[in-house]
């Protein structure tokens, strides 16, 4: 069976919906920069995600410099393709803007949606990256609080290499019916 053999074709002309269906995590790149236009356009739709009480408590770091990609690979362990994407981008959360009581930890789910919105933009843009997890591991947050010299406002989330695809890569199968349940 074809990945997308279930879905209608209606829905399969639909690109917004293909390139969710399409994404994939991107860890190689080809030795291209990516524009800053680019860069924007990823920035604009990593804005544009659902916050809780709208308090949109995202801060974003862009690195291009070729010594701080390296600096975060090697301060992470599952971040070792940042070396050679032409960019990165680090999802902050910032303190000043998190709900307080029982909602203090939307800012992670908030974060989430803006970070997904990042993976999406870049690839409907033709271009790949990867989630890294930074958040909730003090070994990780630490090194790159001191590398990016980040205030102590902000805790980096996650780290995202950005950049051209070195291969094409297929979509994966994903879908599991056995995991979806019907309320009655």
């Amino acid at each position: 069976m074809k990945i997308y053999d279930e879905i209608p074709e209606s829905i399969r002309e639909n690109k917004a919906f293909m390139n969710i269906m399409n994404r994939r995590s991107v860890r190689r790149y080809a030795a291209r920069p990516v524009s800053d236009d680019q860069i924007s356009a990823i920035l604009h739709a990593a804005m544009s995600a659902p916050s809780g009480v709208n308090k949109q408590p995202w801060e974003f770091v862009v690195i291009e410099e070729k010594a701080i990609l390296k600096a975060l690979a090697d301060a992470l362990p599952y971040a070792k393709m940042t070396a050679d994407a032409p960019v990165a981008i680090v999802v902050c959360g910032n303190k000043d803007r998190f709900l307080d009581g029982i909602d203090d930890t939307l800012w992670e789910q908030d974060l989430s949606a803006s970070s997904e919105n990042i993976l999406l933009a870049a690839h409907s843009l033709g271009l790949g990256g990867v989630w890294t997890c930074i958040y909730p591991h003090p070994e990780r947050i630490e090194p790159v609080k001191n590398i990016l010299s980040l205030p102590d406002n902000l805790i980096p989330f996650n780290l995202i290499p950005i950049g051209y695809p070195a291969a094409d890569h297929d979509p994966m199968q994903k879908w599991h019916p056995d995991r979806v349940h019907i309320a009655k």
